[in-house]
């Protein structure tokens, strides 16, 4: 009886800290130069291909109606605001590792290959964009 009632509590407890190891949710995008807060972008599952928007764009300097002026594909002269920057991550098999996708940098219109790897329980995420071997790494923190 106890150790069913002890398997039932762990198990209930354990749930919400296995959940948040994905990149699934809303994350604060830190700037580079600065070190602050410049936006929020929400990544959603949809059958295992994960996608990101930007939800909202936080910097001071931030225009709601800024747009992508050197985007070369289809979202050229789009809203950031609401623009899908993440495209087509996919869990690695056997690691708590997204990859294969695109993430698109908004400021230059450069899109590279991504990597993102939930770190420190899921409350960050390292968001890794790519071009043959040259990277750059950020660290988002989830804000939800």
């Amino acid at each position: 009886m106890y150790k069913s009632l002890f398997a039932i509590v762990f198990a209930a407890i354990s749930l919400p800290a296995l959940a948040q190891m994905t990149p699934a949710g809303v994350w604060r995008t830190i700037d580079d130069k600065t070190g602050e807060v410049s936006s929020e972008v929400r990544i959603v599952d949809n059958a295992g291909v994960l996608s990101g928007t930007v939800a909202k764009l936080l910097r001071k300097d931030a225009k709601q109606d800024d747009v992508c002026e050197k985007c070369t594909d289809d979202r050229k002269d789009k809203l950031v605001l609401g623009m899908e920057i993440i495209r087509g991550a996919r869990k690695a098999e056997g690691k708590d590792v997204w990859e294969g996708g695109k993430i698109l940098d908004p400021e230059n219109g450069k899109e590279y290959t991504l990597k993102l790897t939930p770190i420190e329980d899921g409350k960050k995420l390292q968001v890794r964009g790519y071009i043959a071997f040259l990277y750059r790494t950020q660290v988002w923190v989830r804000a939800q």
